[in-house]
Formats: C-alpha cells, sequence, structure tokens
C-alpha cells in the first residue's frame, strides 16, 4: 500500500504564516517553518494539529513548544551564540552583508562570520561542523526557490583582476551582454572577473554610456587590498546610483579573504567550498565561461570537465574558455581538456573574445 505524500509548506516569515492562518488552516501537517518569530502566535498555534510540522529555529514560547512537541510536530531550537542565523530562510544580499561597513570592515556580518569561522577551525570545534552544516543546507534550499526561466549561464575567472584594467572592463561587457541576452549570470561571488560580470549584468538595462560612468568610480579603488572597507564603499556607491539585477552570486567563507562583490543581486554564501562549487557548476546549466584565472579557476573547470567527461550530450554542459594565449600558454589548460575530448566527447571551446563566447551560449 502507498501512503499519499504529504505537500510540503514552506513558512519563512510572520506575514506567510498568517496568510496561512487566515486560509482556514487546521492542520500544520507538511509545515516547514524556518526562523520565524512565533512568540506572540501561541494561541493561534495551540489551535493547530501539530503532527507531521517541523520547526527550525524559531521563536517559541514554552507552551507552543510543548504542544507542538507532545504532538509529534519536531523542533530544532536556535543554536546561541552564532553571528549568523543557521536556519535562514531566504539568500544574503550585499546590503546584509555589509552593514555596518561605515564602522569599517571587521564591524560587518561579512566579516564577523569569518572570523567565527576562523576560530572554531582552528579549535576543530563539532558544534561549528553542525552549525555551519544547517547553515549550508538552508542556503541551499534558498537557493533552489529562485527563478530558473531564463538559463543560467555561468562566469568564471581570477580576483586579483584590477577594476582599471583592460581585463576587468571585458568581464562587464560580457556580463552585460548575457543579461541582455535573457540569461542569468551567476558568478563565484568575489572580486575581480566575477565582481565585473554581475556588474555588466546590473548595468544591462541602462545606455551603453554607463559604463564609462561607472567604472572610473569603482578605478579609485582598484582592489580590496589593502582595504575592504573602501573596496566595498566603492561598490556600493555605484549600485545605489545605478540599481539593477546583477544575477546570482556563490561565495565562500572558506575563501574569507576574498570578500564578496556587491553587484549580485542574490548571495548564497558558503562556509563549505567544496558545496558551493559544485551547487554553483549544477545550477550554470546553460554554459559556463572561464576568463583568464589562476589555481581556483582551474580547479573549477575540471571539477565541471569530470562530470562532463563521464556524462552524456542530455547531461552535458558547454565549457567556454576565454583567452587563448593564457590557456594555452600561460597556463596550458586546453591541450588537457582536448585529450580527454579525444577519448569522450564533450562540448568544449576556446575562444579569444568575448563576443564569440556569448555567440556560443545564445
Amino acid at each position: 500500500m502507498t501512503l499519499p505524500s504529504i505537500p510540503h509548506v514552506d513558512i519563512e516569515s510572520l506575514a506567510h504564516f498568517d496568510r496561512i492562518l487566515a486560509a482556514g488552516a487546521v492542520s500544520m501537517e507538511g509545515w516547514r517553518v524556518q526562523s520565524v518569530d512565533l512568540s506572540g502566535r501561541t494561541a493561534e498555534l495551540l489551535g493547530l494539529n501539530p503532527m507531521g510540522s517541523l520547526f527550525l529555529g524559531c521563536a517559541l514560547e514554552d507552551k507552543a513548544e510543548a504542544w507542538i512537541r507532545d504532538g509529534g510536530g519536531l523542533v530544532f531550537p536556535t543554536i546561541p551564540s552564532l553571528p549568523f542565523d543557521a536556519y535562514r530562510g531566504t539568500l544574503y544580499d550585499a546590503e546584509e552583508l555589509y552593514a555596518g561597513l561605515e564602522n569599517g570592515y571587521d564591524a560587518t556580518p561579512d566579516a564577523r562570520i569569518y572570523a567565527w569561522s576562523r576560530q572554531h577551525d582552528e579549535k576543530g570545534d563539532t558544534s561549528r561542523t553542525l552549525a555551519a552544516a544547517l547553515h549550508d543546507h538552508a542556503i541551499a534550499d534558498a537557493l533552489t526557490e529562485l527563478p530558473d526561466d531564463r538559463p543560467w549561464i555561468g562566469v568564471m575567472g581570477g580576483h586579483g583582476v584590477a577594476r582599471a584594467s583592460t581585463a576587468y572592463r571585458s568581464a562587464v561587457l560580457l556580463g552585460r551582454t548575457l543579461a541582455r541576452a535573457g540569461h542569468t549570470v551567476v558568478t563565484g561571488g568575489g572580486p575581480g572577473a566575477m565582481e565585473a560580470a554581475n556588474l555588466g549584468a546590473s548595468l544591462s538595462g541602462y545606455d551603453d554610456s554607463v559604463v564609462d560612468t561607472a567604472l572610473p568610480t569603482l578605478a579609485a579603488v582598484p582592489s580590496f587590498q589593502p582595504s575592504v572597507a573602501a573596496w566595498a564603499a566603492a561598490g556600493l556607491g555605484v549600485r545605489r546610483e545605478f540599481p539593477g539585477d546583477g544575477g546570482v552570486s556563490i561565495p565562500t567563507w572558506f575563501y574569507g579573504h576574498e570578500p564578496p562583490n556587491v553587484f549580485a543581486s542574490s548571495i548564497a554564501k558558503y562556509f563549505s567550498n567544496a558545496q558551493r562549487e559544485d551547487v554553483l557548476l549544477n545550477r550554470a546549466r546553460g554554459g559556463i565561461l572561464y576568463l583568464p584565472g589562476a589555481a581556483g579557476t582551474v580547479q573549477e573547470i575540471f571539477q565541471a570537465v569530470t562530470p562532463n567527461y563521464y556524462g552524456d550530450p542530455a547531461t552535458q554542459v558547454p565549457l567556454i574558455l576565454i583567452g587563448i594565449e593564457h590557456w594555452t600558454i600561460t597556463l596550458p589548460v586546453w591541450p588537457l581538456l582536448q585529450a580527454l575530448a579525444s577519448k569522450s566527447p564533450m562540448p568544449i571551446h576556446l575562444v579569444d573574445t568575448i563576443e564569440e563566447a556569448a555567440a556560443l551560449v545564445s
């Protein structure tokens, strides 16, 4: 006998909770309530059957919590002394991660979370592992809720590309071209080429001349070194002047010395770099473009090559390397890719311009 499946209802705000109550709910079966303050809704909770419900990090009065537990629901309590919400129901944005930047980068949530992760890594604290895993699970869940009606195109590249450089401008134009073609731009979320691609996407709705207005402002602070605060503040200033959809970024606190860029509209920041890399590459089903980079970009190339090599045309993703000299001489990745492709055909391309690259995923 097959039991009927219970549809899940994800509740991530008090307003959503109230709407469901107003619609006449009598049971909480299938509810997954994440990080909602329900301390003022005890009477309402006591009027609902809690069997089959799940509460993650919610604020509950003792009476309501006992009712849920005794009635067959599960309650995962908040974890104390964390600089982040392990059960958050949404992705980050630049305003949240850089809140308090006027007091210096060290005062921001992004910096405090990184410091926490470093401190607990050094201690080998298992509670840190649990909290980080719960957080990354919540981020992965929130990421699945983003619209996927437009193809997601990954743009990878070096974090050291300076804002004043020709390479940075090229990455801006690439992001703009992809967004204008109806793609969602997704990057690793850091500085350099990744920031440029998200910036380009955010400027895609403006006249072409806006690029020449924005870039000099950013070029005045060419790198996040020596001051993350000055670098981020310059970016936030441009973002406020030219708001737009910058696509998605998937950075990590594993590389916490690389701060997240401010131009992505949705930021899925992970603790686990391995999980972050896997999610990033799996979501970019429309193709992945690789601008010149170093070890991190090379790693990302071969992480994508492995499933392509063993996959079939239905699962393979086009991999496009931009910069013939870089990928054949500076870092000769291309010859190895060709050798692999001769044994298991897979869609790989080497081009020299962003126009050629964009044409391959249009």
